[in-house]
């Protein structure tokens, strides 16, 4: 009759266990609007940083001839609608500051709205 009951006892505590579990997972999916909203920004953010990295760099090698080895130096943004990036030319580059904005176009979606190289406006979509 002993061994009956641990056997009750073990049934008992693997129940509870997968009922907590349900619990837990069941309460994790329950986000509240505030964190959907985070999560949406970290989302944008994300994606903005992804094609800005790379449509960016290809557009400057475009139009210098300069593949882009160096960082970004300076980075500004509002975290919704637009990123802008800007690279300091190294020695040996055929640039001496690049700044590439990423926004929100009229169409819809992201993509590269103002492109300046040396002071100079290669791409203006604003």
């Amino acid at each position: 009759m002993g061994e009956l009951n641990n056997v009750q006892k073990l049934m008992i505590a693997v129940v509870a266990v997968f009922v907590m579990g349900f619990f837990l997972v069941g309460s994790n999916k329950e986000q509240s609007a505030e964190d959907r909203r985070t999560a949406a920004m970290i989302r944008d953010m994300a994606n903005m940083q992804r094609i800005a990295g790379k449509q960016c760099p290809s557009l400057i090698k475009q139009h210098t001839g300069t593949q882009i080895t160096s960082l970004v130096t300076d980075t500004k943004t509002d975290k919704s609608t637009y990123l802008t990036l800007e690279w300091t030319g190294e020695s040996g580059d055929n640039f001496k500051k690049a700044t590439c904005t990423l926004s929100i176009l009229d169409a819809g979606g992201f993509g590269i709205s103002d492109l300046i190289i040396d002071g100079k406006n290669v791409i203006d979509r604003n």
